[in-house]
């Protein structure tokens, strides 16, 4: 990347509950190494100018995961709200270095380092758009969004930032990964880490 190419930071969610999978999707093992690891370590990859991770349920036990990662720590007071309100936080944390904001979630195990880097390219070719995965007929996480999007994250919203992905789809440049919609949610998907 160049000096004069824009910088995007990443925020790692990994405040939800799991309620639905009954145990912390974060700490489930895929491949040697918890969800919340292996997102953060992908989201890294893509050298961003500023990383945080967004905690809220069981965060003393999700944190000692990243720990050793250069990862700021962000605490969501109120991530019982829903994915709006991680979100929201960690966008609010970021450095303003960065004109862009990378989103990764923990619980999708076929997201792959190339598949986030194709997200950065396409992102600076364009950074007044938005650039989001796309698969099972919608576009959907991980996204980078450019800053200037940043005010129209809903807090309130517990579909974090889909309903902003819909609003601004015709500033949105798709990058097609079916294998994306396979998601962590419930005791059977843990079938799809054999």
């Amino acid at each position: 990347m160049s000096d004069r190419a824009p910088a995007h930071g990443a925020v790692v969610l990994a405040a939800g509950a799991s309620t639905r999978l009954g145990r912390p999707k974060q700490l489930v093992v895929h491949r040697g190494e918890t969800l919340v690891r292996r997102a953060a370590g992908l989201a890294l990859a893509t050298r961003p100018r500023d990383a945080a991770i967004v905690l809220g349920f069981a965060a003393e036990s999700v944190f000692p995961q990243v720990a050793d990662l250069p990862l700021r720590r962000i605490d969501c007071a109120d991530w019982q709200r829903g994915l709006g309100a991680s979100l929201r936080a960690g966008v609010d944390a970021l450095s303003a270095d960065c004109a862009g904001v990378l989103v990764v979630l923990c619980d999708q195990p076929a997201l792959d380092a190339a598949h986030l880097l194709a997200l950065c390219d396409a992102w600076r070719r364009a950074p007044d758009r938005g650039v989001a995965s796309r698969y099972a007929n919608r576009i959907g996480v991980p996204a980078l969004l450019p800053r200037s999007w940043f005010d129209a994250l809903d807090a309130t919203s517990d579909r974090g930032m889909r309903d902003l992905l819909v609003q601004q789809h015709d500033r949105i440049d798709a990058i097609a990964n079916e294998a994306l919609a396979v998601d962590i949610d419930v005791p059977g998907d843990l079938g799809h880490l054999r």
